[in-house]
C-alpha cells in the first residue's frame, strides 16, 4: 500500500486530473448528511467506531481520517490513510487476541421479537433492522449509506467536464443496487 500511495503521490498528471474534481464542499455535505469516507473527504467527523466506541474500538484508540477538500483527491487520500489505520487496528486485535477457544454458541432467537444492528461500513454507517415473528423473518431493512450520498454525487459532478464524471463516480464508490451488505 505504501509503494502504490508514493506513485500516486509521484503521478503529477493524476494530482493534476484529481485536484478540485468533483468537489463536495463541508457545509453542503453537512446539510446533506454526506458520510462515510466521501463524507470525512468533506470535513465530516463522523464515524461509529469513534462515535459510539463499543467494543473492541473502545480499547483501540481507532483515529478517525478526515480531509477538508472534498474532492476526488481528497476522497483517495482518505482511502488511503483508512486502509493504513485498519491494518493497524487488525495487527492490535490479533495482537490481543485471547488464547482458548474463539468459538461462542449462540443462543436461540425467540420466536417473535425485534433487532437492529447499527456498523460503520466504508461507504458510510450500515443500520439493518429485523423484525421476528413465529420464529420466522417478518421484516427486514437495512439502509445502505449509499441512499443518502448519491444527491452528493449529482452535486459533485456539477461544473465538471464529462470525462470527469468517470473518476468523480468511482472516487464516491457507491452502490447501484442500494445493498453493500
Amino acid at each position: 500500500m505504501r509503494t502504490l500511495m508514493a506513485i500516486y503521490e509521484e503521478h503529477a498528471g493524476l494530482q493534476d486530473r484529481f485536484l478540485t474534481t468533483g468537489r463536495v464542499l463541508p457545509k453542503l455535505a453537512r446539510q446533506l448528511g454526506l458520510c462515510g469516507v466521501a463524507g470525512r473527504a468533506s470535513a465530516q467527523a463522523s464515524d461509529l467506531r469513534m462515535d459510539f466506541s463499543w467494543a473492541p474500538y473502545d480499547a483501540l484508540q481507532a483515529k478517525m481520517v478526515s480531509h477538508r477538500n472534498g474532492d476526488v483527491a481528497a476522497r483517495v487520500l482518505v482511502r488511503f490513510e483508512e486502509i493504513f489505520e485498519s491494518l493497524r487496528l487488525i495487527r492490535e486485535i490479533v495482537a490481543r487476541l485471547p488464547s482458548g477457544t474463539t468459538q461462542v454458541a449462540v443462543n436461540a432467537l425467540p420466536a417473535d421479537g425485534i433487532g437492529a444492528g447499527w456498523v460503520e461500513g466504508w461507504r458510510g454507517d450500515v443500520l439493518v433492522t429485523l423484525e421476528l415473528e413465529m420464529g420466522g423473518i417478518r421484516r427486514c431493512h437495512c439502509h445502505d449509506p449509499s441512499w443518502q450520498n448519491w444527491p452528493l454525487l449529482e452535486h459533485a459532478v456539477m461544473d465538471n467536464i464529462v470525462p470527469d464524471f468517470p473518476v468523480i463516480n468511482k472516487s464516491f464508490n457507491l452502490s447501484y443496487s442500494g445493498q453493500d451488505l
